[in-house]
């Protein structure tokens, strides 16, 4: 029986085309390998905003649309670079040049997230429940005239993730020498809003001065519950970082030193 020569080309191209998809998919597979590889080799070092999921998850469930970076009240978040495989486009926090100072107060990175990459369920959470317990003390909701319910509400909701935790390179801190500083709060520009104020301020335009330097404690919109100053020996301090602290980078941003004596370590992803 004489083959039909079109059903011959037929199943030429369709081995032709089954080798190249083949190819096709090894090399798919290779590039996605290698943009796994790069995203758990360089990701590791990346800040991520408040709230943000799991990195395996984040980087799959994050859309890149900048909405966090574009609601940011101090520019905080930035988009990640090439380089970054996966994470490419995906935001991240630099705390050296900004960081994350909480002046937001409802945490809108995370509220305004598509996606919930960045889960606002974990700050609202903590806020609902810190007022259920406000007024279990209060059954009446007679609140005192100071205490203001949105104010323990925010103060349980900037401290219900962590980001990450502020580490101190002894070698590097003035206070540990008792050394003082004088001058901007940064070279650089960046915005803050100190503890308890309700204005903002360009760091690099306010001028401090400290006979023992405690930037990083009095500057820390956590306060005393993430990091406080302790006298190790005659004219020596040192920071020292509490459980209270969620590393939003701030510590990082007004150490004076360079390389700086207190930083920000992310927390560890589970890629």
């Amino acid at each position: 029986m004489k083959k039909d020569p079109k059903a011959q080309i037929s199943r030429r191209q369709f081995l032709k085309a089954s080798a190249l998809a083949v190819v096709s998919l090894s090399v798919v597979g290779g590039a996605a390998f290698w943009l796994k590889k790069q995203s758990t080799i360089k990701d590791k070092g990346l800040l991520r905003p408040p709230g943000a999921i799991p990195e395996e998850d984040f980087l799959f469930a994050c859309i890149k649309c900048g909405l966090c970076v574009q609601i940011c009240p101090v520019q905080a978040i930035k988009l990640a670079d090439w380089d970054t495989g996966l994470a490419y486009g995906t935001p991240y926090i630099d705390a050296d040049v900004q960081a994350c100072d909480f002046s937001c107060d409802s945490i809108q990175c995370a509220e305004t997230c598509p996606t919930a990459a960045l889960n606002f369920q974990i700050f609202r959470k903590a806020g609902e429940d810190a007022l259920e317990r406000l007024y279990k003390k209060y059954p009446n909701r007679k609140l005192p005239p100071q205490m203001n319910p949105f104010v323990v509400q925010i103060y349980a909701m900037k401290r219900a993730y962590k980001m990450g935790v502020a580490k101190v390179r002894t070698d590097q801190c003035l206070a540990y020498h008792g050394k003082g500083y004088e001058g901007p709060i940064t070279k650089h520009k960046a915005i803050l809003r100190p503890p308890g104020e309700k204005e903002r301020i360009r760091t690099d335009q306010t001028h401090v001065k400290r006979e023992i330097c405690d930037l990083c404690v009095i500057y820390c919109p956590l306060e005393q519950d993430a990091i406080v100053l302790e006298k190790v020996e005659e004219n020596k301090y040192l920071p020292q970082v509490k459980e209270g602290c969620v590393g939003c980078g701030v510590c990082e941003m007004v150490c004076p030193t360079q390389p700086k004596a207190i930083y920000v370590e992310p927390e560890k992803f589970s890629v």
